[in-house]
């Protein structure tokens, strides 16, 4: 079991970054490793609304995006992380995360999902629900802690000194490494991942 947590934040070693590792030091612990993908300060573009992944299963942008694509069955789990930008995640990670669940087809399903985010004063929980609708709609298990999945501070020295954030990353890692270890145990158990309907689409306007 792996998990992958996402650094959407231009600095790559900063609050955001100081966050995810806490999570990542509490699964390790568990025996559950985890890579953190730091998606750089290259401009991400959008999605396009051209549907090719429908056809091809990869994006007409070759990029990033479909480097990690290409990885996904090796995780488990997938942890987002993002500082707040005017009460919401980094631009270049939303196109980032836009254009990967979009073109994902399916690869998202029964995965476990979390989001973090590190703002210096306010805007947190807007960003963190923001993200959280990327897994909901992807038929993926969204993982909770004591509090919402943030830290506070302008800087990674300042993120260390809130004790409360960082309990709250740690108890998100240990729920997150409970739950795989369940997943896992059922699976040798021989108990089947949540039978699927047909999708159904209906507009509003017929």
């Amino acid at each position: 079991m792996k998990v992958l947590m996402i650094n959407g934040s231009p600095h790559e070693k900063g609050c955001t970054y100081t966050a995810l590792q806490e999570v990542a030091k509490t699964l390790a612990k568990r025996g559950i490793a985890s890579d953190i993908l730091w998606l750089g300060t290259k401009p991400v573009p959008g999605c396009i609304a051209c549907r090719k992944c429908a056809e091809t299963g990869s994006c007409v942008f070759e990029d990033i995006v479909n480097k990690t694509l290409e990885k996904m069955d090796e995780y488990a789990a997938l942890v987002v992380g993002s500082p707040v930008y005017y009460a919401g995640p980094a631009g270049q990670l939303t196109a980032f995360l836009d254009r990967l669940f979009y073109s994902s087809r399916g690869r998202m399903k029964n995965k476990l999902g979390a989001a973090v985010v590190s703002c210096r004063r306010g805007g947190a929980s807007a960003s963190f629900d923001r993200l959280n609708k990327y897994f909901t709609i992807c038929n993926m298990h969204v993982v909770g802690s004591q509090y919402w999945n943030q830290v506070h501070g302008n800087t990674p020295e300042e993120v260390l000194k809130d004790e409360e954030g960082l309990q709250t990353m740690r108890t998100l890692g240990e729920n997150m490494g409970w739950l795989l270890q369940c997943i896992q145990a059922g699976a040798d158990a021989g108990i089947a991942l949540p039978a699927a309907e047909p999708p159904l689409r209906t507009n509003f306007i017929r």
